[in-house]
């Protein structure tokens, strides 16, 4: 079959001509979508953006923190922090970091920097990998288990209950106890969550990465 391009002369018969403007509006149209389709899935290929600390986020162990000191692309580093809370930093060696907001870890990196390597450096810290803060929920809820704290946010000890499916049939909110390493020593706490319910002032008890929650059976 012979291909007529628009350089051919145009067939004499009655309303050819308009079945071959239809099929070139068809073909670009069929090229449009196929180019549309292709950038979609290219944008949805694409990784998703690390989410940015708030300005009073608390850096903590196993956050990844990004670190660029403008105008010094050797010393850009993408560190891990280690368990004891702490990095090591080309130049200036270890910087304990936990428990510091990026802003004040920048500003400590930059006083060091200071003492002798660098004249007036400009350093910027995020955190592109936030570490697993998880709580354990166990005894009278519906899902006990392990949880995952969303990222930058608290969690309640009603919240708590909450993502745990909430009470059984026979829980006793008024006795709960929270398990807690405090400066190295458990700490037991006792709590009555049915009072939280009621709107008393300690609902707003916060729960800590690695508390773990005991909701009690009612005695009958």
């Amino acid at each position: 079959m012979r291909l007529r391009f628009f350089s051919d002369p145009l067939p004499s018969r009655p309303g050819s001509g308009r079945h071959l403007l239809f099929g070139c509006i068809a073909l670009l149209l069929a090229v449009c979508t196929l180019t549309c389709a292709h950038g979609q899935d290219t944008d949805a290929g694409l990784p998703a953006k690390a989410a940015k600390a708030s300005e009073d986020y608390k850096i903590a162990p196993a956050d990844v923190l990004e670190i660029i000191v403008f105008q010094e692309d050797d010393l850009k580093s993408t560190l891990r922090v280690s368990n004891e809370g702490t990095i090591v930093f080309p130049l200036i060696g270890t910087i304990s970091v936990a428990g510091m907001t990026t802003q004040k870890t920048a500003r400590t990196i930059q006083e060091r920097l200071a003492q002798g390597y660098l004249i007036n450096p400009q350093v910027s810290v995020n955190v592109t990998e936030f570490s697993k803060r998880r709580f354990t929920v166990l005894g009278e809820v519906q899902k006990p288990g392990s949880y995952d704290m969303p990222d930058q946010q608290d969690v309640t000890l009603l919240q708590a209950i909450g993502m745990a499916g909430g009470y059984t049939r026979i829980a006793n909110p008024s006795k709960v106890t929270v398990m807690r390493k405090s400066n190295g020593k458990d700490e037991t706490i006792q709590l009555n969550a049915k009072s939280m319910a009621h709107g008393h002032a300690e609902s707003a008890f916060t729960v800590l990465p690695g508390d773990v929650i005991t909701i009690s059976e009612s005695l009958f």
